[in-house]
């Protein structure tokens, strides 16, 4: 429900930012509804990711130095708190009222980042190595009925006010286009997204925290025997001594920082933070700027044709269908078939077949933008964003998680999806300006590479992707000590200290 919440909270921005250049900065002498300015779109769409970032380093840090559960309430309450104070966005000025929003978004995504290690941690911490990686799949994969759930909200909640409150074409009466009570809608949809991370939040202060955490970080065999067996629900007092044992000899306490660190997991951490980074260049630039997209195809009509309030629904309309058809179909093939297929294969496939269908959306672009075969652009479009799923954008999850020591887990974590949260802030500001027309940009807009260009320059993205996976073991059948060497370490201590008596 973390992750459900995340994502809603984090694509439901790209479903109102429209109707905010209507609200606050339509000049009614222009024959062209309003649009954020180009500053003021950077900010409003990648200032959470900003949070985010800065959430994924701090939270995957605190979430080994004080455990997983202790920092998995924070997060929560964080998100609650600024989801509320970004449909309160009041002020006097335009510019005030983005200040506000920017300011509660940042701080949103701070909470949504400490979500991405603690989550993925704490499910690899307790599944077990049959089903592991489909589990932490599945923890990821509500991202899609986050991002499914945003577009329905968007949908009921403007279909509602529009019935209610009927307005006229901006091209037939620009000032009764829009309407005050415009105004509630965008401020709705921020708000509801409190709403499941706040039901959420009893049942993540009663979860125990991970027996591996408990054992191998805070050294306390016994805690994480009785922790496991609540869990499990069956009694494990006979293990307590196996694991105090495994405690009482665990020599690998080597440093992030450390040369022996950088010999075992320095080339997993480049390549699980370099993929993830490229993955979500192309994967967050596609997602916050489909309605452009749309609009450049004309599969969604121009803003002059409609009211305020009729845009916000046929891009939410336009947005869910691609949720329902290529998104959340993409992470589930991922979940069913991650322990099957394994994760180095799922996130190879991903990155080539993005590689094709971005080539096959832009070699015969001008075709695709021609009045009847829209319908085809839209399936392509689709299929881009179901291999993103079924391959690296829930692989780049999972497998950082499974790969680094208990002690280190959550903040290797963290630095990978950090660096993915990098790559979506290039994603987000970087195509805003790249994919302008490079003749006819927008207002407020110097000419870019434009979309088709820009499409080239995403399939180059994840043929990189593709090669940088090679760098990544395949976790798959394997344990967690196993994959982090812990295991290893553990049996030569076990071996040191058999040795050690005869030699005296």
């Amino acid at each position: 429900m973390g992750f459900f919440t995340d994502a809603y909270d984090l694509f439901c921005i790209s479903l109102v930012t429209k109707l905010l250049g209507r609200i606050y900065y339509t000049d009614l002498s222009q024959p062209n509804p309003g649009t954020l300015p180009p500053g003021v779109a950077a900010a409003v769409n990648g200032v959470a990711f900003c949070g985010t970032l800065s959430g994924q380093l701090f939270f995957g840090w605190l979430g080994d130095k004080m455990g997983r559960k202790s920092v998995y309430g924070m997060t929560l309450m964080v998100m609650v708190i600024c989801s509320i104070g970004s449909g309160l966005s009041f002020a006097d000025t335009p510019t005030s009222v983005m200040a506000t929003l920017c300011f509660f978004r940042f701080w949103l995504g701070f909470g949504i980042g400490g979500d991405y290690p603690l989550s993925a941690t704490i499910m690899s911490e307790y599944a077990n190595k049959k089903t592991r990686g489909a589990f932490i799949a599945a923890v990821f994969a509500m991202q899609g009925f986050g991002i499914l759930a945003g577009g329905i909200v968007t949908l009921i909640v403007s279909a509602a006010f529009r019935a209610g409150f009927p307005k006229p074409a901006y091209q037939d009466n620009a000032a009764g286009s829009i309407g005050t009570e415009a105004d509630f809608v965008w401020r709705i949809i921020l708000m509801l997204g409190a709403v499941p991370a706040l039901l959420t939040y009893y049942w993540r202060m009663k979860m125990p925290e991970t027996a591996r955490y408990t054992a191998l970080v805070a050294k306390n065999a016994k805690l994480a025997a009785s922790d496991m067996s609540k869990v499990l629900q069956v009694q494990l007092e006979d293990e307590t001594e196996k694991m105090e044992e495994m405690v009482s000899r665990g020599s690998n306490d080597f440093g992030l920082f450390s040369s022996q660190f950088a010999r075992r997991h320095g080339l997993h951490l480049l390549g699980t933070a370099s993929t993830w980074f490229l993955l979500d260049i192309a994967f967050y630039s596609q997602n916050l700027f489909q309605k452009d997209i749309f609009t450049a195809i004309n599969w969604i009509h121009k803003a002059r044709t409609m009211s305020a309030l009729e845009e916000v629904f046929r891009i939410s309309r336009a947005q869910t269908l691609i949720a329902l058809c290529g998104t959340v179909p993409g992470y589930w093939f991922t979940v069913f078939l991650i322990d099957v297929v394994g994760r180095f294969k799922i996130q190879l496939m991903g990155f080539f077949m993005m590689t094709v269908f971005m080539l096959g959306l832009a070699v015969p672009y001008h075709h695709w933008t021609t009045p009847g075969n829209q319908v085809g652009f839209v399936i392509m479009y689709g299929f881009t964003f179901f291999f993103a799923n079924f391959g690296p954008n829930a692989t780049t999850f999972v497998v950082p998680a499974e790969i680094f020591p208990a002690r280190l887990r959550s903040t290797c974590h963290g630095i990978s999806a950090a660096c993915g949260k990098a790559g979506a802030m290039i994603g987000a500001f970087g195509f805003l300006y790249a994919a302008q027309d490079p003749h006819k940009p927008e207002a407020g807009y110097k000419g870019g590479i434009g979309i088709r260009n820009s499409l080239f320059v995403l399939a180059g993205i994840n043929l990189l992707g593709f090669a940088f996976t090679f760098l990544v073991p395949e976790a798959n059948g394997k344990s967690l000590e196993e994959m982090s060497g812990e295991a290893q370490d553990n049996d030569d201590a076990a071996r040191g200290s058999k040795v050690q008596p005869s030699m005296a």
